[in-house]
């Protein structure tokens, strides 16, 4: 056996002891509808529980992070029930689930909101040069979005508290704050779209203030050894930008986050598909500064994860498309098995669809 973390290694993540450590990373498929978890779902997230550790799509904590078509939330009494069809289908089968807890901020459009919801962020700066889908109206321009306010701030920190206190009572493990992306989080960390000139925006510290007291709100509220965070040192994605303090501010706030005690930091990489590198400096910077369980994540399979598990870049290792192609992605893992191809024409239309149909190598033989 080797001295050295593997694949199948089990692992203690707060009060959980995962049975390996592939993760399934989150990922908006949109076959919520009306924003209501389903039976569909429930099957789909079912499938896929030999993973050491689910982490769901994005899921909105309030109407005003509702950004894109048939996503989750998770501030209704009709979205809890929802997700408890799906919490009950994983653990039946021995798994663990966490909520990825999602205000998209600006990457939002009307059209995707229900009435008296608005779109906000740390500033009025418009999400440039890129479109979003919308059921009622097709792709649509990014509307500017209305600079928050103290009490809109103190409002969605509290929003969020609800949503990870909502999925406890939907049967959660734990809940993953996104804070990456280009979402509200991120928008708050990333001077491309924080211009404040308070106590949330310029200085390092200042545009960590809002991840962090998210993070600190939340795990008050449900235990931190419940929350886990994701972050996106270097991301692009949503109109955001590489600049001067970034590596700085990374390593604050993975100070900062290992003194509250989370489960986790989930770092992504988008590399491989075209973004800027990740430094492995930045990495080691964040996985030292933070002293916890690190999830790695950014176009793997199955060798590099090995790879760099032995390095020690990290404990866990998240697994997107492999994942949403392959419901039986350990096994295939463990034996060395061919994958299926993932289909990016039906990654987010509605219906069973490219979505429930993969084959499990059971079927295939």
């Amino acid at each position: 056996m080797p001295d050295y973390p593997t694949l199948f290694s089990p692992l203690t993540l707060g009060d959980l002891t995962l049975k390996n450590r592939v993760i399934m990373a989150p990922m908006t498929r949109s076959r919520a509808i009306g924003n209501v978890p389903n039976a569909l779902m429930a099957e789909y997230y079912g499938q896929r529980a030999d993973a050491g550790l689910l982490i769901t799509e994005g899921t909105a904590p309030s109407p005003n992070g509702l950004g894109y078509a048939r996503i989750p939330a998770l501030f209704s009494e009709a979205q809890v029930e929802g997700w408890k069809q799906v919490t009950a289908a994983v653990h039946a089968k021995g798994g663990a689930i966490f909520a990825q807890v999602m205000h998209t901020g600006r990457v939002s459009h009307p059209d995707n909101m229900p009435s008296g919801a608005e779109v906000v962020a740390p500033s009025a700066a418009r999400l440039e040069g890129e479109q979003m889908w919308t059921d009622k109206g097709g792709m649509q321009d990014y509307p500017t979005p209305r600079a928050m306010t103290q009490a809109d701030i103190d409002a969605a920190i509290q929003e969020f508290v609800a949503a990870a206190q909502n999925a406890i009572a939907a049967g959660f493990d734990g809940v993953e704050l996104h804070g990456a992306n280009g979402y509200l989080i991120d928008q708050f960390i990333n001077v491309a779209s924080n211009a404040r000139g308070d106590e949330y925006g310029g200085s390092v510290a200042n545009r960590s203030r809002f991840a962090l007291e998210v993070a600190q709100a939340t795990a008050d509220a449900i235990g931190a050894q419940r929350v886990g965070i994701r972050l996106s040192p270097y991301g692009v994605f949503n109109g955001m930008g590489i600049f001067g303090s970034l590596d700085a501010t990374f390593r604050h706030l993975a100070e900062q986050l290992g003194q509250i005690g989370l489960a986790y930091i989930h770092l992504v990489d988008h590399s491989a598909m075209g973004a800027p590198e990740v430094p492995t400096a930045i990495k080691t910077s964040i996985r030292d500064a933070f002293g916890g369980p690190i999830i790695i994540s950014g176009g793997y399979d199955a060798e590099r994860a090995e790879q760099d598990l032995a390095d020690g870049l990290g404990h866990l290792v998240a697994f997107g498309r492999p994942f949403l192609a392959n419901p039986d992605l350990v096994e295939r893992f463990r034996t060395g098995a061919a994958l299926n191809e993932a289909d990016s024409n039906t990654f987010y239309t509605p219906g069973p669809e490219g979505y429930l149909d993969y084959p499990t190598l059971d079927e295939q033989a």
